[in-house]
């Protein structure tokens, strides 16, 4: 328990530092960014050096699945505060994050966020909710693809949660595939609720595209039933194995 508290101390001191230097290195590039492409790359590096520090070994499948020509909408299961440096580090593609607003109010590193031309989307608020799609679904009609948790929050109990709508009203909207991908193991590196991180592997598998051409805003309820499907089934598939 000593070295796991030890080793939990030196992560977050890591973390700490990391986010200070390179989220003002991100402010300061995304002063001259017109795409956030190079902030991305800078928080990329933030990212797998989280990784790094904490001994986390990625195991990533299906990465084909993400030659596609143009804009996707990226749709991960959420077990862990870990599903971010994972996601971050080792998605060989630009993104943006769909993320809370309350992420954006950490000093230096919601900064760092706007500069990387993240959106910012307030759950509490209907009316600023549907402005935050709206934004989202003109920037992936642009030709920028955007990352959303479709649980909209982690998984206390490791299971996959129900799936907000405003992931597949979005789009619907925007009219571009969804990218299913299924994270299993960051529960156990860091569960919810929890301060102490271990040492553990995790695996990211990349599904096959989903195409939402046939769906409308009518039918995005039977969209949502596909996508959590496949996550589901192929997380099961991860677990048992």
């Amino acid at each position: 328990m000593f070295w796991n508290r030890l080793h939990t101390a030196v992560i977050i001191v890591w973390v700490v530092v990391v986010t200070f230097v390179l989220g003002i290195v991100v402010i300061l590039v995304a002063l001259f960014s017109r795409t956030g492409n190079f902030p991305h790359l800078i928080a990329r590096a933030w990212a797998r050096s989280i990784l790094i520090v904490a001994g986390t070994p990625v195991r990533v499948e299906g990465i084909d699945n993400l030659k596609i020509d143009g804009s996707v909408i990226l749709m991960p299961n959420h077990q862990s505060n870990f599903d971010i440096p994972v996601l971050l580090g080792c998605l060989p593609v630009q993104f943006r994050w769909l993320a809370k607003a309350e992420l954006f109010t950490i000093p230096i590193f919601g900064r760092g966020m706007r500069g990387c031309g993240y959106i910012s989307i307030d759950r509490s608020n209907r009316k600023s909710a549907f402005r935050s799609l709206a934004e989202a679904a003109q920037k992936i009609r642009n030709g920028v693809s955007v990352l959303i948790f479709p649980e909209g929050t982690r998984s206390r109990d490791g299971e996959i949660q129900p799936f907000k709508k405003g992931g597949f009203v979005l789009s619907v909207d925007a009219g571009v595939v969804i990218i299913p991908i299924v994270i299993s193991g960051t529960r156990r590196v860091m569960p919810k609720g929890k301060l102490l991180i271990r040492r553990q592997p995790v695996t990211m598998k990349i599904l096959a595209p989903i195409a939402t051409s046939d769906y409308t805003r009518k039918t995005k309820d039977e969209l949502m039933v596909v996508v959590r499907e496949t996550i589901c089934k192929a997380y099961k598939e991860i677990t048992d194995q």
